[in-house]
């Protein structure tokens, strides 16, 4: 089946349509669904023949961009001469050509069409935001993906389309590169589109949220929580569906209402928005919503006293059928959390995405959360697979990983892969740094579970901290303590997600001179700020949004890591493989460390943020 051919059919819908209840055609509603379900069908029966069509056509459209001329392609679009030649390639390698295109090179580089802006990755290097190439078509390619998503829950929960969903949606700041393209967040990207921005919800009733887009547009993380946060609850009754990007986001929101639920009972009692909701186009567009609603008010008032919070969405959200949001990866922590606020609601994941691009569907949408797997769906880009067994503590030179990387449809079942893709945005070859392992197949594509990101060892939110970066990092943080006389000994760390926000938590065990002078409480808080002024900017960007709370440093007894070392080997660890690991989850080992607390000290303050890199400007 031609790749284009494919595409295009879903872009033309009927225009005769006859408006039943709400304004919505339910025939024309499940014809779509029909519709989208069998290109699903089709393009993963013909995976192969589609991946080499969509190869085909990336590098015929941008067969003399100086990326591929450089590496000796000569215009040829064979799968086989394309390995041939082409590298496997990290970011590091693609930065000076991208630096060129930020920086106001208009010469067709990486991609024949314009890069109409750079989507800023959660991935760093070198401290800043990875910067990815985009190009206009691609919002359209994002669409489609999107709109595959609701046909396969309509399968597993019908009627969705009789209802809305709250979901919680933000946009991030945006800065503008030296030659004046936008870099923004690929979600920003897309809500701030004419896709998202000029949807018809009687054209697409899955699109149809309690939260008006002004609510969604502001930058004041405070005035757009709170006011979706009104509407949804406003809107109670019609709420089908409740869910944020990442499950962090989701908790965050009922923490809010925890806090605000008081002011929000009463904005409900009385049709008006509290006064620090200052946003004109906010206020507006929750007003065309907002009536007086004593009863409502009184409802959720009585609900929110109570001393538990267990079941809380359903209770205020009745009608609620499940939770939308990620819980795969590092995600997977906030899982308890989720289940004690939604009663034991499912917790779907839909899609599995970056800002490079979109890349699988989960077919299987109801399944528990540990069993979540995602179809790859081969119109988005050209896939090939990095087999761990074969490149783990080998060689990155790239005739080892040209020999070993292997195809979409030649994965194999159980086995573990890093992702590798080729975009119609002009990345070729390009090593996402996604591990992922084949859980098995729909038709000729293949199923994958989400096995963590490479090289990471904390997350909160958005953020990714590699080992490297967090030895960096506390090496700043400890350079406090020499005026003391004082060295750190040793140190691991952990993600904590018992407090909302979570935060970063580092376990120190210090050596004193034998002076023994004691330092001051206010000396580990600028190490806590030392370290976090160190980490990467979407970590300290989370940190000034507040979805990282403070870093925090807990001082243990001396010979504490001796014990640590000491139950590593009593479950079987090697004596002479063992190295102190700088990142910790199993419970038994946090409890350890925790029993040995002697002081905590947290940041006093946020850490330096701004919006885009280095000598880059802001948008106002």
């Amino acid at each position: 089946m031609p790749v284009e051919a494919s595409n295009h059919y879903l872009f033309n819908e009927p225009n005769d349509e006859v408006h039943g209840v709400n304004g919505i055609n339910t025939n024309i509603v499940q014809d779509k669904n029909k519709k989208l379900l069998k290109y699903i069908e089709d393009v993963t029966i013909n995976a192969d023949e589609i991946q080499e069509g969509v190869l085909a056509e990336i590098l015929s459209s941008s067969a003399h961009v100086e990326y591929l001329q450089r590496h000796g392609l000569d215009g040829r679009t064979d799968k086989e001469t394309y390995k041939k030649v082409m590298p496997v390639v990290a970011y590091e390698e693609l930065k000076p050509d991208i630096d060129r295109i930020a920086n106001g090179d208009k010469s067709p580089i990486l991609c024949s069409k314009p890069i109409s802006e750079f989507l800023t990755s959660s991935g760093t290097s070198g401290g800043e935001r990875k910067l990815m190439p985009t190009i206009e078509e691609e919002l359209e390619r994002k669409t489609l993906f999107y709109s595959l998503q609701m046909p396969v829950m309509d399968q597993f929960v019908p009627g969705l389309d009789k209802g809305k969903g709250m979901y919680f949606l933000f946009i991030k700041s945006e800065a503008k590169t030296p030659g004046g393209l936008l870099a923004r967040p690929v979600l920003t990207s897309y809500y701030k589109s004419s896709h998202f921005k000029d949807r018809k919800h009687d054209h697409d009733p899955y699109t149809n949220y309690t939260s008006p887009n002004e609510t969604i547009f502001c930058l004041d993380s405070y005035q757009s929580m709170y006011s979706q946060l009104l509407c949804g609850l406003c809107q109670n009754e019609e709420v089908l569906r409740v869910g944020a990007v990442f499950a962090s986001g989701f908790i965050r929101a009922i923490k809010f209402l925890e806090k605000h639920w008081v002011s929000l009972c009463n904005d409900l009692r009385t049709g008006t928005i509290y006064d620090k909701i200052t946003d004109p186009s906010v206020r507006e567009a929750v007003m065309k919503i907002l009536k007086p609603n004593p009863k409502l008010a009184a409802f959720i008032e009585v609900e929110c006293k109570k001393e538990s919070w267990k079941g809380i969405i359903k209770r205020l959200w009745p009608n609620t059928k499940y939770v939308d949001v990620i819980v795969t990866g590092t995600m997977s922590q906030y899982i308890p959390i989720l289940d004690n606020y939604s009663n034991g609601l499912p917790l779907v994941c839909t899609m599995y995405g970056s800002s490079e691009c979109y890349f699988g569907i989960n077919l299987n949408p109801m399944c528990d959360p540990a069993e979540v797997s995602y179809t790859l769906i081969p119109t988005m880009a050209y896939f090939e697979f990095l087999p761990l067994i074969k490149i783990n503590g080998q060689t990155d030179s790239n005739s080892h990983l040209q020999e070993h990387i292997v195809d979409l449809v030649d994965v194999e079942l159980g086995q573990e892969y890093e992702l590798v893709v080729t975009t119609y945005a002009g990345l070729y070859r390009y090593r996402v740094g996604d591990i992922l392992r084949v859980a098995g197949f729909k038709n000729k594509a293949p199923q994958f579970t989400f096995v963590c990101r490479k090289n990471v060892v904390l997350s909160i939110d958005a953020d990714k901290t590699d080992e490297v970066e967090l030895q960096n990092a506390v090496k700043n943080g400890a350079n406090h303590l020499a005026q003391f006389g004082a060295t750190l000994a040793e140190y691991t760390s952990c993600a904590n997600t018992s407090t909302i926000p979570g935060h970063y938590v580092l376990y120190w065990e210090i050596n004193m001179d034998n002076n023994q002078t004691t330092i001051p409480g206010s000396v580990f808080e600028e190490c806590c700020l030392a370290l976090e002024e160190s980490l990467n900017s979407v970590y300290r960007q989370g940190r000034v949004s507040e979805s990282i709370g403070p870093l925090e440093i807990k001082i243990v007894e001396n010979g504490t890591f001796d014990k640590l070392m000491d139950f590593a080997l009593s479950i079987g660890a090697s004596i002479n493989q063992y190295k102190t690991p700088r990142c910790v989850k199993y419970a038994p080992i946090v409890e350890l460390l925790n029993s040995k607390v002697v002081a905590c000290y947290s940041s006093p303050q946020c850490p330096n943020w701004v919006p885009g890199q280095k000598r880059w400007c802001t948008l106002e």
